[in-house]
């Protein structure tokens, strides 16, 4: 889907650029498969500031997608294209023949009227959901599951797709978008094909506030706030990081580099890290 780029009318819009929304093919959401979706501004229950730069907003309700595709055998025909606020990709609603409606991430080259099925016995098309085990070697897919029945996890967001490489036992290897090679069971669902709106990449803001709307508010850095704000904070003029022990957080922590993993017992399932790392 193109991206189209807007008119310099203003500041703000002189860099701006937006979807053509083109495949878009419906306007208001299925009311049946939408819940209310309250906003924290970064606090947590006890209503403490646990996460920095987030607050306002539009006000959005969540489309409820189905991630399982659990529903084997039923003919499921796409009704309709729509957007969806809470994600990058489009979402498509799907009419099963036993009259159910559900939600799906929207996969590139699906069209209102295609048919689509779930199961081991589904063919390799793109929007049909299989295990691992049944999808062929080097087929691109995505939506894919870390546990058997939990729903999809990986690979959900717009353009991005992973690939078949190996299988070994109860296990299939995947090439994840960010380079990593990891081990999924055999059992897990993954959906065929890529996600659709691959474009959103080259998309661009323009403006501060199309920020805010998006819920984000404005980050400072540390080199610019005074010592007892920041341990980066204060010199002369433009004073660089200028610590021996390397950058760090508001609170002392190892920042800017710094390895976060530690689920220790999953390690066993990467094959490769990312980036050769």
């Amino acid at each position: 889907m193109p991206v189209r780029k807007l008119k310099p009318t203003s500041p703000g819009r002189r860099f701006q650029s937006v979807s053509t929304y083109s495949e878009v093919t419906k306007g208001k959401p299925e009311k049946s498969l939408t819940a209310a979706l309250t906003k924290s501004g970064g606090r947590n229950s006890y209503g403490r500031l646990t996460m920095a730069n987030r607050g306002g907003g539009n006000k959005r309700r969540y489309r409820i997608i189905d991630f399982k595709r659990q529903k084997d055998g039923v003919e499921a025909t796409v009704a309709a294209i729509e957007y969806d606020p809470n994600r990058t990709c489009r979402i498509a609603l799907l009419h099963y023949s036993d009259g159910e409606k559900r939600y799906i991430l929207a996969p590139r080259n699906v069209t209102v009227g295609q048919k689509l099925y779930s199961g081991a016995d589904a063919d390799i098309l793109p929007g049909n959901a299989l295990p691992l085990k049944n999808i062929p070697l080097g087929t691109l897919v995505h939506n894919i599951e870390f546990h058997p029945g939990k729903g999809g996890q990986m690979v959900r967001s717009a353009g991005a797709s992973a690939q078949v490489m190996a299988k070994e036992g109860v296990y299939v290897t995947l090439r994840l978008p960010s380079g990593e090679m990891r081990m999924v069971h055999n059992t897990c669902r993954a959906t065929v094909g890529e996600v659709g709106n691959a474009e959103h990449e080259n998309e661009s803001l323009g403006k501060a506030g199309k920020n805010r709307n998006l819920g984000r508010k404005p980050h400072v850095r540390g080199v610019v706030k005074s010592p007892r704000d920041h341990p980066h904070g204060g010199g002369e003029a433009k004073s660089p990081v200028g610590r021996k022990k390397g950058p760090v957080d508001r609170w002392g922590n190892k920042a800017l580099g710094q390895k976060t993993r530690s689920n220790k017992r999953t390690d066993r399932f990467i094959v490769r890290r990312r980036k050769g790392k």
